[in-house]
């Protein structure tokens, strides 16, 4: 909260008045006697202010100052000072304290320099933040990549998403990008620094399910040798993604549900139960509700995984990202096959942008890498609604920009001369094709 002090004090009759006037004022104060005691209770991006007497036993003021600047520049740490202390006071305000009151201090003077500190705290602390959801978005986008307006609000989505403890069903089909958003919503949340578990609940035998979501103990049954951890209690504290979990079958779900109400498991063969802290996101092709009512899939534990759901597009409802794939699949293809990454020519773009990609993002970076190789790219497939001229001519002209951004590294001048635009009018036409100068620099 942005009106919390951390008061430290070796003298008690100080600390309790500071606290009562600062609790009388509306401010959240935690009080210390010692600095080490401070330091190994501050809270991690503390969001106040730090008042601290200069001289105690142990660890002092100054000394104190010294390791919060080491912790974070910006905190603001006002020091509590006798008559004789004020030069030292002063020098200490040149090595980064915000501000010394001289004892004896009315509540007054430190009422303001207190609000005066949390104002300063406030800007930096959103400061921060701004920059932080900047750097966060600038990654996105180098991420999930794409233009088209599917693409765009799904990132809108994703870092909204990643923020909030939910749990979250991914929707779309073979190829789409499911493990790859879900990665995004755990990589851009609070639970980066934590696991990010993966299970494709397809690819395991029935008989094997429960002893690969839970583990087991030594001897819970045949042939279980040793202690196994399981996918849910590896995942503790991070992100366990489910791939396919219309496939799971009912029976675990059962169990899923109950580990998401108590959050707590026990393994096979243990009586003993484990708290976990986990959030689950989940990946289908069928609508699970759909599933349920079908009698294929719980409906309970639809609804307790399906607090919010993200629908991917598929390539042919996103045709004018697929320059942009096609291009950084056929870098990466180039850079991994110490070969020279192709050039498309208008044909071959045209094979592209009329493919109907049954596989999707996978199914290019595939032909991203045929084509790497020397091979040949997709033939056209025929459409029951193929895309439009003017689609086709802003996927091209999109292609166009990007590739002359990239021969001329970002230098405008250059691609002005090549493309024969006016400046205007390429400034309007990057702009709608979100292209950044900085990205080809």
């Amino acid at each position: 909260m942005l009106n919390s002090v951390i008061v430290v004090d070796d003298e008690a009759p100080i600390r309790e008045a500071v606290e009562q006037w600062l609790t009388l004022s509306g401010f959240q104060v935690q009080v210390h006697s010692r600095a080490e005691d401070c330091l190994a209770n501050l809270p991690e991006h503390f969001p106040g202010v730090v008042l601290s007497d200069v001289r105690m036993p142990g660890m002092g003021g100054l000394a104190l100052l010294a390791r919060l600047q080491a912790l974070d520049a910006d905190l603001p740490v006002i020091l509590l000072t006798g008559h004789g202390d004020v030069p030292m006071a002063v020098d200490a305000m040149r090595d980064g304290a915000y501000d010394f009151l001289e004892k004896p201090f009315s509540p007054e003077t430190l009422l303001s320099n207190l609000r005066r500190a949390l104002e300063k705290r406030q800007l930096v602390l959103e400061n921060r933040r701004l920059h932080e959801q900047a750097d966060a978005r600038s990654q996105l986008d180098a991420t999930l990549l794409g233009v088209s307006p599917g693409l765009q609000t799904l990132r809108r989505q994703v870092l909204d998403l990643s923020q909030l403890p939910v749990n979250v069903i991914i929707r779309g089909e073979t190829g789409s990008g499911k493990e790859l958003v879900a990665r995004c919503l755990h990589d851009f949340g609070p639970r980066a620094n934590k696991p990010f578990v993966a299970l494709n609940c397809a690819a395991i035998p029935e008989q094997l399910f429960e002893a690969e979501l839970f583990g087991h103990e030594t001897g819970a049954f045949t042939g279980a040798q040793g202690k196994r951890i399981g996918k849910l209690e590896y995942a503790d504290g991070g992100t366990l993604f489910l791939d396919e979990i219309e496939s799971m079958p009912l029976a675990q779900q059962v169990k899923l549900l109950r580990v998401l109400q108590d959050k707590q498991l026990e393994r096979l063969g243990s009586n003993k139960p484990i708290k976990v802290d986990l959030r689950i996101i989940a990946a289908t092709k069928p609508d699970l509700l759909e599933e349920a009512r079908a009698g294929r899939f719980r409906e309970d534990l639809a609804y307790r995984l399906n607090v919010a759901e993200l629908r991917l597009p598929p390539l042919r409802e996103r045709r004018e990202d697929i320059p942009q794939l096609f291009n950084h699949f056929a870098q990466a293809a180039a850079q991994r096959l110490g070969r020279k990454a192709p050039e498309l020519s208008a044909a071959q773009l045209s094979q592209l942008l009329t493919h109907d990609w049954p596989g999707n993002v996978r199914e290019l970076a595939n032909a991203a890498e045929r084509q790497t190789l020397g091979l040949s790219t997709p033939e056209p497939v025929a459409l029951d609604a193929g895309p439009s001229l003017a689609a086709q001519q802003e996927a091209f002209e999109a292609h166009c920009l990007r590739a002359a951004l990239t021969r001329h590294k970002g230098e405008i001048k250059a691609v002005l001369h090549e493309l024969q635009l006016p400046r205007r009018t390429l400034n309007e036409k990057m702009q709608r094709h979100g292209l950044l100068r900085e990205m080809f620099v």
